[in-house]
């Protein structure tokens, strides 16, 4: 039990003394970089699965 709770306490002063954590507006910045490529990514699969599916139509006569 003794080292269940002194593996907390040494968890707990890294997470508080030694790590460092980012300013507003670095977090801000960040945040926006993954929106940005996060709607490049999701426009690329769509257009993928859009040109997918004009194949498939295409190739079964369906157009």
């Amino acid at each position: 039990m003794k080292k269940i709770v002194a593996y907390i306490k040494d968890a707990y002063n890294e997470l508080v003394y030694k790590v460092s954590w980012p300013s507003s507006k670095e977090l801000a910045g960040s945040t926006m970089i993954v929106m940005i490529a996060s709607v490049i990514i999701a426009l690329i699969v769509f257009g993928m699965d859009s040109a997918f599916e004009w194949i498939v139509k295409f190739l079964y006569g369906i157009l």
